[in-house]
């Protein structure tokens, strides 16, 4: 257990030591990864002497806490692991892509990730607050859990109204970025007040208090003009429908063109004659047919051709 604890611990520096922001992102994902086995194996030490354990209450009290304490420290590299993919995500979101073939960020991928997170912070604040006898640093982690789902939620619903936007939902997208810069004044307030004051989340806050105001004024002015070209668009759209059916007609029979993939039918939506091959024979009952162009030996009389 000792072992799988200081290991951890080495871990850890690679992602919160002086060196930690020249670390490239994918390589924080795997030293996560690996942080997260070591103190899962800890945590499993713990509960099987945990499991294996007299009658002593002390042994018992002590097991415990070292098995709170640990899935607290899961509970925080969770929220911290998470929040490398949100940036990960942003960043992809934000640059201009010059390789066509590199993965598109949407907003709803963010919306989700903050779901994970708002789960995460929701998961540590009832670990810590569990027990009987609350410490002073637990105290202050339930507090910092509620401050982070605060940021959370603000955050989701900015990207929540990003992806609306990208929709065409005027409406929606306005009212979601306008409950999203009500979100981050509410979180600026408490963390201005909290006694540990997070420079850095409030500079990053700020920001996404000014992008919600600008959105808010780009989805109005957006909305208004698509309001205002609304009949225009639908006169062009009436005036440019056919009354007499005269639909574009193919060009080339399918027989003429079988190298070529192309619909032969024609519109499925209008009630155009489909082009297939020209018909060389004429059926008549009155007189017999010969089918020269599949067989020179079939023929159909008018006794053999009978209709209804």
């Amino acid at each position: 257990m000792t072992k799988s604890c200081n290991w951890g611990l080495e871990l850890e520096k690679d992602t919160n030591g002086p060196g930690a922001d020249s670390v490239p992102a994918e390589k924080k994902l795997a030293i996560f990864d690996k942080i997260f086995a070591a103190y899962s194996e800890a945590r499993s030490c713990i509960r099987n002497d945990l499991a294996n354990t007299g009658n002593s209450e002390s042994v018992k009290d002590d097991l415990s806490g070292l098995d709170k304490a640990i899935g607290a420290v899961l509970g925080e590299r969770t929220i911290e692991r998470n929040q490398l993919l949100v940036n990960i995500a942003k960043n992809k979101l934000s640059k201009v892509r010059d390789d066509k073939n590199e993965k598109v960020t949407k907003p709803e991928e963010l919306v989700r990730l903050y779901d994970l997170l708002l789960q995460n912070a929701a998961d540590l604040s009832d670990l810590v607050s569990s027990g009987r006898d609350r410490k002073p640093e637990e105290v202050a982690l339930t507090e910092e859990c509620e401050l982070k789902s605060l940021v959370f939620r603000a955050e989701r619903c900015f990207y929540l109204a990003k992806s609306y936007s990208l929709a065409g939902k005027r409406v929606e997208a306005y009212a979601l970025f306008c409950r999203a810069r009500s979100l981050t004044d509410d979180a600026l307030k408490k963390l201005q007040s909290s006694a540990n004051t997070d420079q850095v989340a409030i500079k990053e806050l700020k920001m996404l208090h000014n992008d919600c105001r600008s959105n808010i004024c780009i989805e109005h002015a957006t909305g208004v003009m698509e309001e205002e070209k609304a009949p225009e668009n639908l006169s062009e759209k009436i005036s440019s429908i056919s009354l007499t059916g005269n639909y574009k007609k193919l060009e080339k029979l399918l027989m003429e063109n079988l190298e070529n993939y192309e619909s032969a039918v024609g519109d499925p939506t209008t009630k155009s004659i489909p082009y297939i091959s020209v018909s060389r024979l004429p059926f008549k009952q009155s007189r017999a047919i010969q089918l020269s162009w599949i067989s020179p030996t079939i023929q159909l009389t008018s006794r053999h051709w009978r209709t209804g």
